[in-house]
């Protein structure tokens, strides 16, 4: 038996004890795991700094805050999210308990990827053990010195509900072989297809985190500088391998040229004029990635940097002018520091340009006017849309995170990760009087029962207006009989001063 039928095997035993349910265990697996992130701070960073040159503050920043975002929230709303959610009532139901109770789907593969390998990886475990289920985590072997981290796990998890299974493309096609109760991938689109080929064949639900050619539109009527910043910000961070970076820039012509000496000055201002020997200026994760990137400025003009060392796979913040829609750069998800600018002749051509591809993860809009914005959410579709900023949204649990499309399925963080890794039983608890109102649903089946029928199932029930009606109704009671009492009160009295 390999080990990883073995790992899925015993989790599953694991989860059949039903110990993954009671809450008071899943905060405690939720708190064990910020104590991992905790205690192996320093293992994680160095990791980080082999892996992808990440700096110690960039760590904490971009794989860490987050996550701990995640499960502290988790923690203080999960008796909240797993309780009972009461739905409407009709006439039929009235008296019956009618409520969602969200319960665990069972054993979730986990398949983490390389360019944020904690926070990709063990954000949709805050998810999974939350909503009470079982895990298999298997991290991307890319970023190897992270996923050894990863390895340790189990010593501060539950040991046989949460398995790690390391490797690479042999150990990740062995746990696709096997049955899970969802499968949630994060990478590309290519492997994610081969993922959801996988899941069918047992009928498994899969959440895809995928990516695309994220655009980004800037309007002529703009802070051009603020907007600039904000772009070069989001692009080169983490060496602009991040799924929800700006692919490309959509602009006028007439402003190209203001755009370009603004994200030059911005990234002298970042990274200083020799990012290469800049400590927060990340890496390409390999060599067969740096191979792929370099190949992409085929055919472009460069504007800005270009610089490349193979040996340490640097490439220099890079910007490509007046970009052909034909050119080798925008054929693929460039996930690396090369911006190409395409002009366009304003937001009508801009938004056509847009909806002649494959839907993006995320869709950018830099523009002083809400006319504009508000046309750029009403006519494109993508996994998610930020106006005059980038990035950020991945930061707000209260928003749902997933693509659509070519850009994935599915969602999570916060109660939506919840959510998404639970099975909303739908629950309706009877009791067995009132018959007499069941008689419409029995043969013969006649106009007059179908006509109550009507009535009962098709009269929604505000149970809140109900209430609220019982309590004015109430108080009108109260009120009549202290005036009733009064009245007597009074007639008493002058009766008596009478005799």
């Amino acid at each position: 038996m390999s080990r990883e039928k073995l790992a899925v095997q015993q989790a599953r035993k694991a989860f059949l004890t039903g110990g993954s349910k009671p809450l008071e265990y899943r905060i405690k697996q939720l708190k064990n795991l910020h104590r991992f992130i905790t205690e192996r701070a320093t293992d994680i960073t160095n990791a980080l700094r082999k892996d992808l040159y990440k700096s110690e503050n960039a760590t904490q920043m971009f794989e860490i805050l987050g996550l701990e975002g995640e499960i502290n929230l988790a923690v203080s709303n999960l008796a909240e999210w797993a309780a009972p959610r009461p739905v409407n009532k009709t006439l039929l139901t009235i008296s019956d308990d009618v409520y969602i109770q969200p319960e665990p789907l069972g054993v979730v593969l986990i398949i983490g990827a390389w360019n944020y390998p904690i926070a990709v990886t063990l954000q949709p475990l805050v998810g999974a053990i939350a909503a009470g289920n079982a895990a298999v985590v298997k991290p991307s072997e890319v970023s190897s010195h992270t996923a050894k981290v990863m390895e340790l796990l189990p010593l501060y998890l539950d040991p046989e509900m949460y398995k790690v299974v390391t490797g690479g493309v042999p150990e990740t096609q062995e746990l696709l072989k096997q049955h899970f109760d969802h499968i949630f991938y994060t990478g590309n689109s290519t492997v994610g297809k081969l993922v959801m080929e996988a899941a069918a064949r047992h009928l498994t639900p899969v959440t895809l985190e995928l990516g695309g050619k994220s655009p980004c539109y800037i309007d002529k009527n703009c802070d051009i500088r603020i907007a600039c910043r904000r772009i070069t910000w989001g692009k080169y961070m983490n060496c602009g391998q991040t799924c929800i970076a700006p692919d490309y820039i959509l602009c006028e012509s007439s402003i190209q040229d203001k755009v370009i000496n603004e994200i030059q000055k911005c990234i002298q201002e970042f990274y200083t004029k020799d990012p290469k020997s800049f400590a927060d200026y990340g890496r390409i994760i390999n060599q067969r990635h740096f191979k792929r990137i370099m190949a992409l400025l085929e055919g472009s003009t460069v504007a800005i940097g270009g610089d490349s060392d193979e040996s340490e796979c640097y490439i220099a913040p890079t910007v490509l002018r007046e970009v052909a829609s034909g050119s080798k750069v925008m054929q693929e998800e460039i996930f690396g520091p090369i911006l190409p600018i395409i002009t366009v002749n304003g937001l009508n051509e801009a938004i056509q340009f847009i909806n002649e591809r494959e839907k993006p993860l995320a869709l950018y809009v830099f523009s002083s006017s809400s006319k504009v914005i508000k046309q750029m959410i009403s006519e494109t579709s993508s996994g998610a849309l930020l106006a005059n900023d980038c990035l950020v949204h991945f930061t707000i649990s209260d928003l749902p995170f997933g693509g659509v499309g070519n850009s994935g399925t599915g969602r999570y963080h916060g109660k939506y990760g919840f959510d998404q890794l639970s099975h909303l039983r739908s629950c309706l608890i009877k009791k067995l009087n009132m018959e007499g109102v069941n008689q419409m649903r029995y043969p013969p089946h006649t106009t007059e029962k179908l006509r109550w029928a009507r009535v009962f199932l098709l009269k929604q029930v505000n149970l809140a207006r109900w209430r609220q009606m019982a309590q004015v109704a109430m108080l009108v009671a109260l009120a009549a009989f202290v005036v009733k009492v009064r009245c007597f009160s009074l007639s008493f009295s002058y009766i008596y001063e009478l005799f």
